[in-house]
């Protein structure tokens, strides 16, 4: 049986935890930011002179991004299993996960870093955050309340259901490749927007929802494996989804290897990759077939190229979909 620890599952959901500014939790937190900038080798934010962890690690963070360096375009183990699904189903010239991001690996931290340090505000053309009494109210640039045209499925792997866009897999693969080069504006990490230089990243988030609750005596605690990735604006997305499902620790470490937890992993593996930018691609860059080369679902589904001025879904939000029986599913989100 597997024991809960108590302390863990706090320090996961952030309970009785507070982020106010001056508070110890959001000081601790500010000074693992500044130390996860450096070790990516991004600017800081502030001044640094007061900061134990730089001045008493400064050797450490040159010693970490020398091994960084020799171990370019390693990944985690999920990030592993992920890419590997990637090839396997895209085949040559497919797109690569980030290897380098601020990993969200404390709780706490998207929310710290989804404003200026020690400001109210932080505006961008996809989101509006604002500290508040109860913690931050994060506005995203767009609220749809429908999902008519909104779910697409790429053409690869398990059958789509009659009422998903199907998407044919070299438009499909285009999408994803353009999703994972996000304009440099979108880029911009809000912790240090307020800077001459703001640092700009790529973050990341692993959660561990839990899909089978323990039953003693019948079955184990079970649950399955999502790495979130977002440009470095939309830290506030993921301090949505910590919020609700916990945080799952640093991807990195082999205790928090899902692969290595065959008692209480359901070998499932989730990806979503937040890409606002998405939205409004021209459909001529993505290999859509022309009408009269397109099949009866593709006419129907609107995944045909005729107007050199037509955007991909008409411009609007959408999720793109990639999946097959082997249990990994990777999520494009054209929204934020």
């Amino acid at each position: 049986m597997k024991v809960v620890n108590i302390e863990e599952k706090q320090n996961s959901l952030g309970i009785n935890q507070g982020y106010c500014i001056n508070s110890p939790e959001y000081d601790e937190l500010v000074n693992y930011a500044n130390l996860k900038l450096a070790t990516l080798g991004l600017p800081t934010v502030g001044d640094q002179s007061n900061n134990p962890s730089l001045k008493l690690g400064a050797s450490l963070v040159k010693e970490y991004r020398e091994k960084v360096r020799l171990l370019r375009g390693y990944l985690c183990p999920a990030d592993r299993r992920i890419q590997d699904f990637l090839n396997k189903i895209l085949g040559t010239d497919r797109p690569s996960l980030p290897t380098e991001s601020f990993v969200l690996d404390r709780h706490g931290l998207a929310r710290v870093t989804s404003l200026p340090r020690d400001d109210y505000n932080f505006s961008s053309s996809i989101m509006e955050s604002r500290r508040i009494a109860q913690g931050v109210l994060h506005n995203p640039a767009s609220d749809r309340r429908t999902t008519s045209g909104v779910f697409h499925v790429a053409d690869v792997g398990l059958p789509a259901a009659d009422d998903k866009k199907v998407v044919p897999l070299n438009a499909a693969k285009e999408l994803l490749r353009i999703a994972l080069n996000p304009p440099p504006q979108d880029m911009v990490f809000p912790f240090s927007s307020n800077q001459q230089t703001p640092a700009k990243c790529w973050v990341s988030l692993m959660l561990r929802p839990v899909v089978c609750p323990e039953v003693e005596g019948y079955i184990r605690e079970k649950s399955m494996e999502v790495r979130f990735f977002a440009p470095g604006g939309c830290v506030a997305n993921l301090d949505f989804v910590e919020s609700i499902f916990g945080n799952g620790g640093d991807p990195f470490l082999s205790e928090n290897d899902a692969g290595l937890d065959i008692e209480h992993w359901t070998g499932h593996t989730g990806c979503v990759i937040v890409a606002p930018h998405l939205a409004g691609t021209p459909k001529q860059i993505l290999n859509l077939p022309s009408k009269a080369d397109a099949t009866e679902r593709e006419i129907r589904d609107g995944m045909y190229f005729e107007d050199p001025d037509e955007l991909y879904n008409d411009g609007g939000a959408f999720k793109l979909t990639f999946r097959d029986s082997s249990g990994i599913v990777v999520t494009v989100i054209a929204d934020n």
